[in-house]
């Protein structure tokens, strides 16, 4: 069934909240890509798509780019993107089945201990399933902070958000998503696969999981890979990798400067590349005291 017969389209926006996420730099992130996308046959790759906050603008406004790939090393978020992407009416009655039950409750105990047991849920299903990623997408609308944390074990752990009427099944925005997916190319796993599907010329917007600010500022457990110094490096051969085949490459990180001036570890490691620090607000820290405007990292070889 052609999604357009469903609902009318409407411009398509990330179906996750994402911590991290670059809705806030779009229009710094926009004008680096407008320098530079003016040919027809331009691919754009992202190999750490998250939310989509940037794959979507892409697709709202340079809906010229034919050959777009997004990757990520998190399955169940590919899993979604391929299950909207593929068929999201099945996806969506499963939704509106949890929207509507979660709605009937009357209070906070009763909506966190329906959160806690679907939580439970999604932990305990270990292969591919619509209902995992029914239930990611609900977990995702009504968890901490739209945070995606997960433990050792690689279970998700993160506490319940008492949002008062969370927008668990946005259908029109889902179907809109599943509209301006059919030309992008969804895989799922290390970054560095997604260089084998480069056309020059293209760009790349890298946004890998942070360097920590601090000791105690470590969302990154993201997957059960961790992204430490090591890989930050290996990171940047890649990015080195782009640059020697002649293509472009955008990468953001956080600026370690903000909690000590004297740590320079992204200055050194891309200091033959440009580097612009940005304003971006981040609301992860429970303690809304340290909460606020922080300097991030833009990085080009361009």
């Amino acid at each position: 069934m052609s999604s357009s017969g469903v609902v009318s389209l409407q411009n398509p926006k990330p179906f996750l909240k994402w911590v991290g996420g670059k809705t806030q730099l779009i229009s710094e992130i926009d004008q680096l890509i407008t320098n530079i996308i003016h040919e027809e046959n331009f691919c754009y790759i992202e190999p750490f798509v998250g939310g989509g906050a940037v794959l979507f603008h892409i697709l709202n406004q340079f809906n010229h780019i034919e050959n777009i790939v997004i990757n990520d090393i998190n399955d169940n978020l590919v899993n979604a993107y391929r299950e909207i992407q593929k068929n999201p009416l099945e996806l969506i009655y499963l939704l509106l089945d949890i929207e509507t039950n979660y709605y009937t409750l009357k209070n906070t105990d009763e909506k966190a201990n329906f959160y806690l047991a679907k939580r439970e849920i999604f932990n305990s299903i270990n292969d591919y399933s619509l209902e995992k990623i029914a239930l990611l997408l609900f977990l995702n609308k009504t968890c901490f902070n739209g945070l995606y944390r997960v433990n050792k074990k690689g279970k998700f752990n993160v506490p319940f958000g008492k949002y008062k009427k969370p927008n668990i099944c946005d259908k029109n925005n889902l179907i809109s998503v599943h509209h301006y997916l059919q030309k992008v190319k969804v895989l799922q796993g290390d970054f560095e696969e997604t260089l084998k599907y480069a056309i020059k010329p293209s760009i790349f917007y890298l946004d890998p999981p942070y360097k920590p600010l601090n000791s105690t500022s470590s969302f990154t457990s993201y997957a059960e890979q961790i992204f430490d110094d090591n890989e930050q490096i290996r990171l940047k051969k890649f990015c080195d990798e782009i640059h020697r085949q002649g293509n472009y490459f955008i990468l953001s990180n956080s600026d370690v400067k903000n909690y000590d001036n004297s740590n320079n570890f992204f200055d050194e490691l891309y200091k033959q590349y440009n580097i612009k620090r940005v304003k971006a607000r981040r609301n992860i820290n429970s303690k809304g005291n340290k909460r606020g405007e922080i300097f991030e990292l833009l990085i080009t070889n361009f």
